[in-house]
């Protein structure tokens, strides 16, 4: 019996998502019937959740990259809001997050905020792979690419356990953001964010309060 898969792919690469669609048409089993729009950004990809909607004909999977145009009402930025809606309007829908990302952080906080039932980094991707990704994803979930299994692994072996505010305090200041900027970025008081840093500088055994090896001790330790 034949089972119709609709399913959404949004990236701003159209080479990407042609290659996707060939790899996913062309290892389909013989029974499922894969319907495929694509968006190449937020609005795209916002259009065709709100028309599968009203029209009551749900997506069963998305495909979202992170890194995309954001929409034009300023209110999705990435993939990962996308996914969010996504995950509000269809929640019987399988998503799978592919992305050149592959700091901790970010695997942790997508992981938290979507907990997608694909997580594929781009740079460990074979056309095997997806191929996989996509079947596991339909009967089997969830399905995590190599890099991602490694971050989970060793969060959960770490015997440093950090909260969400502090990993994103590591992760600004890796990008460059000053201490004094950090209040822009985090809803917290500055010595409420200086507090936090001495903090970390106590958990990974930093004693010159120099920020640079902060950033040092962190990586050794696969945070950021």
């Amino acid at each position: 019996m034949s089972e119709n898969i609709r399913i959404l792919m949004t990236d701003d690469h159209p080479l990407i998502t042609e290659g996707y669609q060939n790899i996913l048409l062309a290892t389909k089993k013989e029974h499922q019937n894969l319907i495929i729009d694509v968006a190449s950004n937020c609005d795209e990809s916002l259009k065709y959740m709100n028309q599968a909607e009203a029209l009551k004909r749900p997506y069963n999977v998305f495909f979202m990259d992170i890194s995309l145009p954001a929409s034009s009402d300023g209110k999705f930025n990435s993939g990962e809001d996308l996914a969010v809606y996504a995950r509000k309007l269809f929640p019987e829908a399988k998503i799978v997050i592919l992305t050149m990302f592959n700091e901790p952080y970010r695997i942790h906080h997508i992981i938290k905020n979507i907990a997608p039932e694909g997580f594929l980094i781009k740079s460990d991707l074979t056309s095997s792979e997806l191929a996989s990704a996509f079947q596991a994803v339909l009967s089997n979930p969830p399905f995590y690419s190599g890099s991602v299994n490694s971050f989970i692994r060793k969060a959960i072996s770490d015997d440093i356990v950090l909260d969400e505010i502090n990993r994103k305090i590591l992760y600004l200041l890796s990008q460059g953001i000053k201490t004094k900027n950090l209040k822009e970025h985090i809803d917290l008081s500055m010595s409420a964010i200086e507090k936090r840093k001495k903090h970390l500088k106590t958990l990974f055994n930093v004693e010159d309060g120099n920020d640079e090896n902060l950033l040092t001790e962190a990586r050794n330790n696969g945070f950021i």
